[in-house]
């Protein structure tokens, strides 16, 4: 079984919205968050929320624009991502820290968002 698995990626242009998701299956984590891979770039942080408290962060680049949530009882984690640029067009990948350990380990396999001009 698939611990994260992704949905809600696409193609849109610039000013557009999506909603990414992600179906944690079967546990659980204590934050969860997205990160992003432009073609030729490194990976990098978007947004992460811890799973109690409800405390969000964002990277600078996206913040006013996307907001990060999750649904405990649909074990689910979401970014709603609005006024696209082309610059967003990345694979956006869903993580989670297990409880008990202080890093991303384990990662969704990523869905596709291209934005265009």
């Amino acid at each position: 079984q698939v611990p994260l698995v992704e949905s809600g990626g696409g193609s849109v242009q610039a000013g557009g919205s999506l909603r990414l998701s992600c179906v944690a299956s079967g546990r659980m984590f204590s934050r969860m968050g997205w990160f992003r891979q432009a073609p030729g770039k490194e990976r990098e942080f978007v947004a992460d929320i811890t799973w109690i408290s409800n405390i969000a962060n964002y990277t600078d680049s996206i913040k006013e624009r996307f907001t990060i949530s999750r649904d405990n009882a649909k074990l689910t984690l979401y970014l709603q991502m609005t006024s696209l640029k082309p610059e967003d067009t990345a694979v956006y990948y869903c993580a989670g820290v297990p409880w008990g350990q202080r890093e991303y380990s384990l990662w969704g396999q990523g869905t596709q968002v291209a934005v265009s001009s």
